[in-house]
């Protein structure tokens, strides 16, 4: 049964299930409530569902929704999970392009697969912007009043210049690992009064709003690990509103995003200041490693160097792979193999 009435009180919830068992006999009646938050005490009510054993499935999508919040109000008594945007075969399947294996080997459809990629890259897997014409608009409005507006409302800054640079610095520096002291600095060489300190309470509202996540270096000591990570945004469209012609940087991004959905947590980079190996993307479960160029006419030898050397320190490492915008071929150098993959495929 489906419920969105913003003019409702939480005593019409009785009512609501008055009316389910009125329309059926099923015994087994699944409730689905959408912003149900919006009605004051909807916990106690979304509890004593719970404690009944009833089915209810409960969205929303501003800050009272966020798990740690539901934490609070719901206790052990709901399972949560994570709805990201599109991927790019959910966007494919979305908008009816073929993406699958016979498609490959048809020309018109792969060139239907790499437009389409190129397009998802550069605005991101929101569903509902997917046909719109203005997608930048639409992106910018959740942006501004789903994501920012609900950090600021929920966690109270007062400071709001200074979140918001923060954002467009870390969305500048996507590839690069920062620390909350450059992000302090950054930010006051503007003229913005901040700290560090400050930094890292916005960092961890942003990452509790899933609007940035981070990838944290392999083999890093602890407190570095923690200090100094790679961060990403959980969609390219919201990236995107920060940066102006930085192809590379989206692909990249969009690498982190499908890597993050496949692998959670268990993704870092590989950075040693001693044998001087910068990996962008190491999985430890599939003992493999990952660089992305946006094309490899200029970085091939450094992709390459920084890969095999990683290989020949890691006896374990089983597979290496350079994620490029459409390059595709194999590269075999000192008894090593490693896969050159176009985005299209690899985001697959």
């Amino acid at each position: 049964m489906l419920y969105n009435n913003i003019e409702s009180n939480k005593d019409d919830f009785n009512d609501i299930i008055e009316t389910a068992y009125e329309l059926t006999d099923e015994e087994e009646i699944y409730y689905f409530f959408d912003e149900i938050q919006i009605i004051d005490g909807w916990e106690h009510f979304a509890r004593r569902m719970a404690d009944q054993k009833k089915h209810v499935y409960i969205t929303g999508s501003n800050a009272k929704m966020l798990s740690i919040e539901m934490e609070k109000v719901l206790g052990g008594r709901y399972l949560s999970k994570m709805i990201m945007p599109f991927s790019l075969s959910e966007a494919f399947d979305y908008k009816k392009i073929p993406h699958d294996e016979k498609a490959m080997f048809t020309t018109s459809k792969v060139a239907k697969m790499r437009k389409g990629c190129q397009e998802y890259i550069t605005s991101g897997g929101f569903p509902e912007a997917q046909l719109l014409i203005n997608k930048r608009e639409y992106i910018k409005s959740v942006y501004e009043k789903v994501l920012l507006g609900d950090i600021i409302e929920r966690e109270k800054v007062n400071n709001k210049m200074a979140i918001r640079l923060m954002i467009k610095k870390i969305a500048e520096t996507v590839m690069h690992e920062i620390s909350y002291n450059t992000l302090a600095g950054n930010i006051k060489a503007t003229g913005i009064r901040t700290s560090t300190d400050t930094m890292i309470d916005y960092v961890s509202y942003a990452e509790n709003a899933y609007l940035l996540f981070r990838n944290r270096n392999f083999v890093s000591k602890f407190a570095q690990k923690e200090s100094l990570p790679r961060f990403y945004f959980y969609d390219n469209g919201l990236m995107a509103l920060f940066l102006i012609d930085k192809q590379s940087i989206l692909l990249e991004n969009a690498v982190a995003v499908y890597l993050r959905r496949r692998y959670g947590e268990e993704v870092y980079y590989y950075k040693s200041k001693q044998t001087g190996i910068d990996i962008d993307f190491y999985l430890p479960e599939e003992n493999c490693a990952i660089q992305v160029a946006y094309s490899l006419e200029e970085a091939e030898d450094r992709e390459i160097k920084s890969l095999i050397s990683f290989a020949e320190k890691n006896a374990e490492i089983g597979r290496l792979i350079i994620v490029t915008n459409e390059e595709e071929r194999t590269i075999t150098k000192n008894d090593r193999t490693i896969e050159v993959i176009p985005a299209f495929k690899f985001l697959m």
